[in-house]
């Protein structure tokens, strides 16, 4: 019998993890993902400023794993009912049959998302996503070309569209990395005697707040960290279009010269960018799951889970639980009836959100900033890497979001 993890993202990595603990010897088991490594994505927008990150967030999957097999390659289409998968391009790993499918008894589509554009004419074109490293190396390479060839008096601006956790981090990452080169943030006020050049940072949410989802205690303690940051939030201003200089929005144009996106999500290529709707039990069809950010889960109290890192992870472990019930089931012969199933319950503790070298974070309904914060950010993140076992990256991540020597990491060349 064979069981396949489709992407080692969140879900996925955690998925597996549990899965070679929990599933009879005789099962084969196989994780594939289009790279060798799981990168803890919600640091990502790190390395914007901190190039170096990358190795505290980059896994090797090989390191992590014990039983399973990882297959790489990109899919690009699930057949959930058939139990069929297709590579991308042609490819065919060992693993799969002439035809070039792969074919699994027990699935788990763990794909993650991509970012949507909406169809919003030049926003794809123009619009720097922040998915993967080669990404945020991208943001930052155009960023340091703004700010190193600022003239006198000039003012550069950069347009973040999007005001979800991602696009906050990215603007906030963005300010500290101007300062640190420094390169005044915001618009020209007539008090900097210096007449050096500034940099303008606009982060647009369509929405009347930032973070939507989240509590209006946790929203104005994050607007007013980004406005300490010199960051100009404007919310309930929609961008409708871009070109290679402009922002298009309800409000008018916003000349720019830099213009990132983070103004959404959909489902991987593999699903037709569909997120499928699944519910508590997170089964998609009789043979294939779905988990973390591929789908839209509803929880066993009926409410809809955010697309987050915490509720993917959690989400596995149910997950883990079903399709180990069902394999036990289908290796025993002697039982009839299918077993029944756990249902997932939607709980977060906390969050916490990254403001440049701030944090804001909510913990019980309370709302942490400064140190506190700092700390609980570094303590999520670093904690995720230990209980994947990742203990090195660990304690590296914990030293870089804490401003500690981090010890470990090899020098990169940065500009």
């Amino acid at each position: 019998m064979r069981v396949v993890v489709f992407g080692a993202g969140y879900a996925g990595l955690t998925l597996t993890q549990r899965l070679e603990s929990s599933l009879p010897d005789s099962v084969e088991l196989l994780l594939v993902d289009e790279t060798e490594t799981h990168l803890v994505r919600h640091e990502l927008h790190r390395v914007i400023r901190r190039p170096a990150v990358i190795d505290a967030i980059e896994v090797p999957l090989g390191s992590v794993l014990d039983r399973a097999r990882v297959v790489t390659g990109s899919i690009d289409g699930i057949d959930p009912e058939a139990g069929l998968a297709t590579f991308r391009d042609g490819q065919v790993p060992e693993v799969a049959r002439e035809d070039g499918t792969l074919a699994y008894d027990y699935g788990a589509v763990c794909l993650g998302s991509e970012t949507a554009f909406y169809d919003l004419p030049g926003v794809k074109e123009h619009g720097l996503p922040l998915k993967r490293k080669e990404h945020a190396l991208s943001i930052r390479d155009r960023f340091l070309d703004l700010c190193e060839t600022l003239e006198p008096r000039e003012t550069r601006r950069v347009v973040v569209g999007g005001g979800g956790l991602s696009g906050i981090q990215i603007a906030g990452e963005l300010a500290a990395l101007a300062r640190e080169r420094s390169v005044p943030v915001g618009p020209a006020n007539g008090t900097d005697a210096t007449n050096a050049g500034r940099i303008e940072i606009v982060l647009l949410e369509q929405l009347e707040t930032l973070a939507p989802g989240f509590g209006s205690a946790f929203q104005r303690a994050i607007r007013a960290a980004l406005v300490d940051h010199g960051v100009d939030v404007r919310t309930k201003t929609p961008v409708r279009e871009a070109t290679a200089d402009a922002v298009e929005t309800d409000a008018g144009t916003l000349e720019t010269d830099l213009f990132v996106w983070a103004g959404g999500i959909r489902g991987p290529d593999a699903t037709a960018g569909e997120r499928p709707t699944v519910r508590a039990d997170l089964r998609l069809s009789e043979s294939t799951f779905v988990v973390g950010d591929a789908g839209r889960i509803v929880d066993a109290d009926g409410r809809s889970v955010p697309a987050t890192a915490s509720a993917a992870i959690r989400a596995s472990e149910t997950a883990a639980e079903n399709l180990t019930r069902l394999v036990e089931h289908a290796l025993d012969d002697t039982t009839e009836f299918e077993p029944s199933l756990e249902r997932y319950r939607y709980s977060v503790p906390g969050w916490a959100v990254s403001v440049g070298d701030e944090a804001v974070a909510v913990v019980g309904g309370q709302v942490l900033t400064g140190q506190p914060a700092r700390k609980l950010k570094a303590a999520i993140g670093g904690g995720y890497l230990a209980s994947t076992r990742a203990t090195r990256q660990a304690i590296q991540l914990v030293q870089s979001e804490l401003g500690l020597p981090t010890r470990g990491l090899p020098d990169r060349s940065e500009r």
